[in-house]
């Protein structure tokens, strides 16, 4: 039988799971028992249902990825778990880690993932769980995880051998269980084929007047990326640093136009059509075309504008759209048209899970949903999905070119175009503010929050309030309440600014200011958009006092 020891520990403060899973520094997960702790938190919430069953494991391959997971495995053994699933080399995407959860009809899954956060010795880690649909832990899971991380004496861990991860195999261990090192591709390639027409697209790639770049930033897309636009035609060469890194190269692995810069100054160059950046879990992207930057919330209008025409897994019919609060109203303009349901969620992918699931039991599924948080994905799987989005890209610009002759080809621009003047268009911006203090953080969402007492009616700068609140979310599946999702100020003329404090970070606060103006107006769609937006911002700044509270004249990020 397996030797099984239980260790003597106590809680240790701050282990509270956010949106994304418990986020903190390589080096606070290195400390004395951190990682075992919220492993065994989270064995002992899924109790007594986990004995016998099979999880999904893997991670996006950055610093400590492979020292975590043999904790995992051994862990996992002691707690009753009968099989692991894990990528070869521990690498596995999360939208991967959704849909091998989703075809093995697993019991749930880890993924070891700081996402878009850098990688390295001094930088970012992170671990969530996955549940049975393959999506992100629900807030009731999440809550007795962090229960038991305040009262826990001890923790099991089994005796094992390392397990060599770099060799797909089956590795039997007394007692019944099993690590089974996998492909890290092959299942959610076969999924991405059931959903699109790979010939149409290898098509698009194969014409000589297309030309299209993927960057993956050293980031866990650099595998799938080489399978799977391998096969479509794609040469090597224009598959940039697709290699995992465990510091990401000393990259930001974040797909905006500030951290995927050498991709943006390739692209308005004017050397490419289409390009492509992905995040460090390959579960975020950036779309632009030549010379050509497609905001997330555009992108997610356009793709549910064409899908029912030209990605097969759609054409039994989109039942419906859903967007974070933050994300523009773009695509409720297409959802409206179409006639077609719409969710307005909490910024956090387990927000469309239960919607997903709900025309899954319908068995009608078909559901595209975005975040202007460079995610964009359907229920093909329960994560968002970087990858999904481009071939969903690819498959519009193949249809719309499929009788263009050679040197005709109809643009990204051209599409975007297109959608704007058909549905008007919704410019938009995102300030980062982050590592800010938190004390002030809270200070100026506080300050904000008062600031909103009887503003119904008034002006702010060219602005009349027409409703000001901080935005909570009934889920009308499951009754469930989430409140303090974000402070808005909403204007008569369909004019939105929005703060909300993010959770993804693993130091200080990030503030996020959102500011949407709609234009109906053909003439003024080629503005700046920061010319478009410039008396909303001022507003923002002026209502926030943001030099003041935080110290800062300008945001780290814009987007």
């Amino acid at each position: 039988l397996m030797e099984v020891e239980s260790v003597t520990t106590a809680p240790i403060a701050g282990q509270k799971t956010g949106t994304s899973g418990l986020r903190k520094r390589v080096k606070v997960f290195q400390e004395k028992n951190y990682l075992n702790n919220w492993l065994q938190s989270l064995f002992n919430s899924l109790q007594p249902d986990l004995e016998g069953k099979t999880l999904v494991v893997g991670g996006d391959g950055r610093y400590w990825n492979d020292v975590a997971i043999q904790i995992i495995i051994k862990m996992a053994a002691a707690n009753g778990v009968q099989k692991l699933l894990i990528g070869k080399n521990g690498i596995l995407s999360t939208p991967a880690v959704s849909a091998i959860i989703r075809s093995t009809k697993s019991f749930g899954g880890i993924i070891l993932t700081a996402s878009h956060n850098p990688g390295g010795p001094d930088d970012d880690f992170g671990i969530k769980y996955n549940n049975t649909s393959g999506g992100p832990a629900s807030e009731v899971l999440t809550d007795s995880i962090f229960k038991f991380t305040e009262t826990l004496t001890e923790y099991k861990i089994a005796k094992l051998p390392e397990v060599d991860l770099s060799v797909v195999a089956e590795n039997k261990f007394p007692g019944g269980f099993c690590v089974q090192v996998i492909d890290s591709v092959e299942i959610y390639e076969n999924t991405l084929r059931t959903v699109f027409d790979f010939d149409a697209i290898a098509g698009l790639i194969g014409r000589k007047d297309f030309k299209m770049v993927l960057d993956s930033l050293n980031g866990v897309a650099g595998p799938y990326t080489k399978k799977i636009f391998g096969s479509l035609g794609l040469e090597d060469e224009h598959l940039l640093r697709s290699s995992p890194l465990e510091n990401f190269g000393g990259l930001h692995p974040d797909p905006n136009l500030v951290y995927a810069k050498d991709l943006v100054a390739e692209m308005f160059s004017g050397n490419f059509d289409f390009g492509a950046a992905f995040d460090g879990d390959a579960d975020r992207n950036m779309v632009l075309g030549k010379k050509f930057f497609v905001t997330p919330s555009d992108s997610l209008a356009v793709i549910a504008d064409y899908a029912e025409q030209c990605i097969p897994y759609f054409s039994s019919g989109l039942q419906a759209v859903a967007r974070s609060m933050p994300t523009s109203a773009a695509v409720d303009r297409v959802a409206k048209k179409k006639n077609l349901t719409l969710y307005e969620v909490p910024t956090g992918w387990k927000f469309f899970g239960n919607a997903m699931d709900h025309y899954e039991k319908l068995k009608t599924p078909n559901v595209i949903c975005g975040e202007e948080s460079f995610g964009t994905g359907s229920d093909h799987v329960r994560e968002k999905d970087g990858i999904w989005a481009i071939l969903a890209w690819l498959s519009i610009l193949a249809f719309v070119n499929k009788d263009t002759k050679e040197g005709e080809l109809v643009s990204v621009s051209d599409i975007v175009n297109k959608h704007w003047k058909t549905y008007g268009r919704n410019f938009y911006s995102r300030y980062d503010y982050e590592q800010v203090d938190s004390d002030k953080a809270n200070q100026l969402m506080a300050h904000l929050v008062q600031s909103q007492t009887d503003l119904v009616g008034k002006s702010l700068g060219p602005f009349v309030v027409a409703a000001a609140d901080e935005f909570e979310y009934t889920d009308q599946f499951d009754s469930s309440v989430s409140s303090h999702q974000g402070i808005r100020f909403l204007f008569d003329d369909g004019s939105r600014i929005i703060f909300r404090l993010s959770g993804t970070g693993s130091t200080g606060a990030t503030i996020r200011l959102y500011l949407e103006q709609y234009e109906a107006d053909e003439s003024k769609f080629n503005q700046e958009t920061q010319d478009a937006l410039r008396d909303l911002v001022k507003v923002a700044l002026e209502i926030s006092k943001m030099q003041e509270f935080t110290g800062r004249d300008a945001p780290t990020v814009i987007t």
